[in-house]
């Protein structure tokens, strides 16, 4: 299945790889990736960007990220770690970009091979109690791959489950993308790198503490 191919390499990346490799490697095993997801996209149709689905999707991932980002205000002030983190608008495109590609393989993959594995499993794999596992499933197996940072991989959780209940309804990833961009900018000013890990994961996180 796309979705075990898909964890096995980013986990090997972040483990094995990243901790001997240069940089730029990054952008071969994200490519890797992406391309599994475009492969499975091919073959089933979904490319996650149903024009009809465009402006619900954009409604309610406003309200997620704006209450997402509030929450994260307020925590930050809490903690008095609110800071201007200096984003540019090319450091937040990229963040836009970082987010599409995530969002199309969370999506377009993760959650598509869930719904699929709980359809052969069950007869009514459309009901919405079904959907709402198979969204659970995405999103703990999304969070998985931001262990071991707690933050990460706790926020990563509540917002893959938010996302994937938004696109189960409206298939369009460019809204998502879009909040997961401005909700990572969010992080970056709530919080200080003591309490993000800078955005590590795996193995250079375990490093950095």
């Amino acid at each position: 299945m796309f979705s075990v191919a898909i964890l096995a390499i980013v986990l090997t990346y972040i483990w094995l790889v990243a901790p001997v490799a240069p940089r730029w490697a990054a952008w071969v095993a994200g490519a890797i990736v992406l391309a599994l997801a475009m492969a499975r996209a091919a073959k089933t149709g979904d490319w996650g960007l149903r024009w009809s689905a465009l402006v619900p999707a954009l409604l309610w991932s406003a309200l997620f990220t704006l209450a997402g980002a509030l929450g994260l205000h307020v925590a930050g002030r809490q903690l008095r770690t609110w800071h201007d983190a200096a984003i540019t608008a090319a450091e937040f495109g990229v963040l836009i970009a970082w987010g599409f590609g995530q969002q199309f393989a969370l999506q377009t993959v993760l959650l598509g091979d869930a719904k699929v594995w709980l359809g052969n499993a069950r007869r009514d794999a459309d009901t919405a109690g079904v959907r709402y596992i198979a969204c659970a499933l995405a999103a703990a197996a999304f969070a998985a791959l931001h262990l071991p940072n707690p933050l990460l991989a706790a926020l990563t959780f509540v917002g893959a489950f938010a996302w994937c209940r938004i696109y189960a309804r409206h298939p369009n990833v460019l809204p998502l993308a879009l909040s997961h961009a401005v909700l990572t900018a969010a992080i970056l000013y709530a919080f200080d790198d003591r309490i993000t890990g800078r955005l590590r994961i795996g193995a250079a996180y375990l490093a950095s503490r």
